[in-house]
């Protein structure tokens, strides 16, 4: 008992003395000795502790921060473990810290998903800034808005702000397709699809007055095919063969009706898959 006391007050001493020379910038040999002074005292890393992951495999932390084991806790490089750890697509934050005598500690902040991005026929989990967090498994795609096209993942910040212009239609929301990289086709859980104009003052403008035909005429679920307001004084319908388009009269838009499409629309999943960009 006396030998363990002896030895940990040695410890103490000795991280004690690490910090000093920290501070005074004393050569580097004189850390070494100290630092293996507290290795050999008990002082060295001999477990990892990953807290806050949830969504993420925690895996890759853990191989990261196993890299220190063994070595002297006063010769872990903490800024150069938490950089590698904060590299992992699914992290937002970490923070490494040493838990004395033997502990190496790693808070995770994860990063949400916010969005399925689907180009070139590959689907990825995004987050609310358009980054790329792991591949979807098809048949296996959560309940998350499906961007398609290149660049749509880029564009994922400007679109969720466009939706805040009207969030009336965020439950009715399946996904949306950047295209031409410069606007956005809103498509709905219904199968109706939504033309915006470019530019994001006009596209959260005319999501709003869509927003307001819609609550007012129910135009969702009734059949019809496509919206179109790129143009800013019209609202144009595309109705299937033979269904004739409710009565709505705007003061406005002028509101028209485009022919039909030559073939029955897909399904709405379908639709959006075969309008991918890549």
């Amino acid at each position: 008992m006396h030998r363990a006391m002896t030895g940990g007050i040695i410890a103490i001493v000795a991280v004690a003395l690490w910090g000093v020379a920290s501070f005074f910038g004393l050569p580097s040999m004189v850390h070494m000795e100290l630092a293996e002074l507290a290795a050999r005292t008990g002082y060295e890393v001999k477990k990892v502790e990953v807290r806050g992951t949830d969504k993420m495999d925690d895996a890759p932390v853990y191989t990261i921060a196993l890299g220190q084991v063994d070595r002297s806790m006063l010769n872990v490089d903490l800024s150069a473990v938490q950089h590698d750890i904060a590299r992992l697509s699914w992290v937002k934050e970490a923070r490494v810290f040493r838990r004395l005598p033997e502990t190496l500690v790693v808070d995770i902040i994860e990063r949400t998903p916010a969005a399925v991005w689907q180009y070139k026929g590959l689907l990825t989990l995004i987050d609310e800034s358009g980054v790329v967090l792991e591949p979807v498994v098809p048949g296996k795609q959560p309940a998350l808005p499906l961007l398609i096209g290149e660049n749509a993942n880029r564009q994922a910040p400007r679109f969720a702000q466009l939706m805040e212009a009207a969030p009336a239609l965020k439950p009715t929301l399946l996904g949306a397709t950047w295209v031409g990289n410069r606007r956005w086709d809103v498509q709905f859980q219904s199968g109706e699809t939504l033309a915006l104009p470019e530019g994001d003052e006009l596209a959260a403008a005319a999501l709003v007055d869509f927003a307001r035909l819609d609550g007012t005429h129910r135009l969702l679920g009734r059949g019809i095919q496509r919206f179109d307001m790129r143009d800013p004084d019209k609202f144009v319908m595309r109705m299937p063969k033979g269904k004739t388009p409710p009565a709505i009269v705007d003061e406005h838009r002028d509101v028209t009706q485009q022919p039909p499409e030559p073939e029955t629309p897909a399904s709405a999943p379908q639709a959006l898959a075969s309008r991918d960009q890549g």
